[in-house]
Order: C-alpha cells, then sequence, then structure tokens
C-alpha cells in the first residue's frame, strides 16, 4: 500500500529532525531479524536515552541529505533500520554492536557522530569507549591528582616539625628520662 506525498514528507522531516538531534546515528542491515528481536533491541535502546526505527532508504537518504549529512555508498542499500542516539553515543554503539554480535541477522553499516559519516569499523571502536561517567571520572582524576600532590608536598615540612616535636615531647615524659 502506497503512502501518501504529504505522509512521506512528514516522515522525511521526522528523520530530519532526529538525524538533527541526535548526536550519533547508527545504520544496520536488519534482513530476518524478527519482531521480538527488533521489540527487545527497541527497548534497549530507548531505556539508554536512543530510538531504533526501520526506514524507507529513498526516504531516509532525503532526510539525511537535507540535514546536511553526507550519504556514504552502501548506508541506504538493502534492508535499512537507524539507531538515533540522543544522549550517550558510546554506551548507545555498545549496546548496538553487542546486540549485531548476538542477532547475527543485525549487521552494522556505519553510521553518523554528529554529522560525520563514520564507518562500521569506526562503530565498533566508539563501542570499545568507556562510558561517559567513567571519561568524567578519569579527567577529574587527572585534574586532581597534581593538587594533591602538591597539598601533600607543602604539608610535609610542618609534619616533620610536628613529628620532631611529638618524639621530644615522649621522650620527656618517658620514665627514667633525667
Amino acid at each position: 500500500m502506497a503512502i501518501s506525498r504529504e505522509r512521506k514528507n512528514e516522515v522525511v522531516a521526522q528523520y530530519g529532525e532526529w538525524a538533527g538531534r541526535s548526536k550519533a546515528s547508527f545504520l544496520a542491515e536488519y534482513k530476518g531479524l524478527t519482531m521480538k528481536q527488533i521489540d527487545e533491541l527497541r527497548s534497549k535502546l530507548r531505556d539508554i536515552g536512543g530510538e531504533f526505527h526501520i526506514v524507507k532508504n529513498t526516504l531516509g537518504e532525503l532526510a539525511f541529505k537535507q540535514a546536511g549529512m553526507p550519504l556514504p555508498q552502501g548506508f541506504f542499500e538493502g534492508s535499512t533500520a537507524i539507531c538515533f542516539a540522543f544522549e550517550d553515543p558510546a554506551t548507545m554503539a555498545k549496546v548496538f554492536t553487542e546486540y549485531a554480535r548476538t542477532a547475527e541477522a543485525l549487521k552494522v553499516k556505519g553510521g553518523y557522530l554528529g554529522k560525520d559519516a563514520i564507518t562500521a569499523e569506526q562503530v565498533k571502536s566508539l563501542a570499545e569507549l568507556p562510558p561517559l561517567p567513567v571519561v568524567r571520572a578519569q579527567l577529574m582524576g587527572t585534574i586532581l591528582t597534581p593538587a594533591s600532590q602538591l597539598a601533600r608536598i607543602l604539608a610535609e615540612p610542618a609534619r616533620q616539625v610536628a613529628a620532631v616535636f611529638k618524639a621530644y615531647a615522649e621522650r620527656e615524659a618517658a620514665p627514667g628520662s633525667a
């Protein structure tokens, strides 16, 4: 059943809005996935702030072209599904590629990081990055380490003087010291 031109325009506008709003988009061939598997994947991705949609190639191409994104060869060929990452691209890529490993019918074609096209290998590399909270914690640790070392260095002379006074006071207070 054909859809009207008006409905096609609405779909293209929706895809374009999602493509523009998402921090990353991953494309995959889904041929052979069951509806149960698709629903399971959609649920997993929705839980971490993403969307998974099966798209008509011509409408997907049009939407991404209108969003100002390049269209590498093979992205919109065959059966195409798109995962839109609205929050953390690394976590989304991790869940998406893990699911692709378990469900052999889902094959990653590539994607977009922002508006830049990336290959399937780059999507897998992105999936290997630690989650955003872990990266933030590592960065904070790196920033705070020199400050804590400086504080220890500055406090060391005072600690040494206090240790000398304490040792002297203990020696004076010890029985038989005269």
